[in-house]
């Protein structure tokens, strides 16, 4: 299986969508554990969320492989991105909940190949999106869209609030960017922080270099806000989905139509 799927687009916006993707080749799924290949840390259905991206022109790029072949949001050589924290790594060794993941841990042979035949293709996309998009409009836009269960006492304490946007305390992008996108999650029915738990991961901090012209945030959404999280795995729930669709659809048209 390709490792994603791309729909170029015509706006400076792109979309990143890299932890919904459910392929398990068979030689992994061997090796994990029964728990993992359930893949409980999986973004749901975050690529239906923004589907709509395509009609606005943006470019889409989604992941097919599940994040237990390889992170995609984590860099190529495994620095960890928040020190100190509990977090997982390129290869996850463990579920989220701390729980192990693998029967027998891949060799470091096959951690290699998995980034040359998914991990490089997907940042090679990615990189070539965001160059079309700044050739069109002298700037570009990442959107790197994620979600997570909204308790994972061993990632944060609490609830996790309904929208979790990144910016890598603003290092990410203009300031400007930064305040149009919190200004849409400020008005939404939906609690929000800004750089709190999730500042953006790899992509967004790689990817976001204001200075060259390139602006990256990272929406991080609480399965609660979207999803029955009662079911195992979620549920998409229409009502909510539908609400959260319509502040994704404001949070788009912003960073489509924002200019530095």
């Amino acid at each position: 299986m390709e490792p994603l799927t791309l729909h170029p687009g015509t706006t400076p916006l792109v979309v990143s969508v890299p932890h919904a993707g459910t392929f398990l080749p068979e030689s992994v799924e061997a090796d994990l554990t029964p728990a993992a290949r359930t893949l409980p840390d999986t973004d749901w259905y975050v690529d239906r969320l923004v589907a709509f991206a395509r009609d606005v022109g943006a470019t889409v790029l989604v992941a097919t492989h599940a994040r237990m072949v390889v992170d995609l949001n984590r860099p190529a050589d495994d620095a960890p991105l928040y020190p100190g924290q509990a977090g997982t790594g390129l290869i996850p060794e463990t579920l989220f909940d701390g729980t192990p993941a693998w029967t027998r841990l891949p060799s470091e042979a096959e951690k290699a190949a998995r980034v040359e035949a998914i991990w490089k293709p997907y940042h090679r996309a990615l990189q070539d999106g965001l160059d079309a998009a700044k050739a069109r409009h002298g700037h570009a836009v990442l959107w790197d869209a994620h979600s997570i269960r909204g308790r994972v006492p061993r990632l944060f304490e609490g609830r996790l609030p309904d929208l979790n946007l990144g910016t890598n305390e603003g290092a990410s992008c203009a300031p400007s960017l930064r305040s149009a996108a919190a200004a849409v999650l400020e008005a939404a029915p939906f609690t929000h922080v800004v750089d709190g738990r999730f500042k953006g991961g790899h992509i967004t901090r790689h990817h976001g270099r204001p200075s060259e012209g390139v602006h990256a945030v990272q929406l991080e959404m609480a399965w609660h806000a979207y999803l029955d999280d009662r079911a195992d795995p979620p549920v998409w729930d229409p009502v909510r989905a539908g609400a959260l669709i319509g502040v994704l659809q404001t949070f788009a048209d912003t960073l489509v139509g924002w200019r530095p």
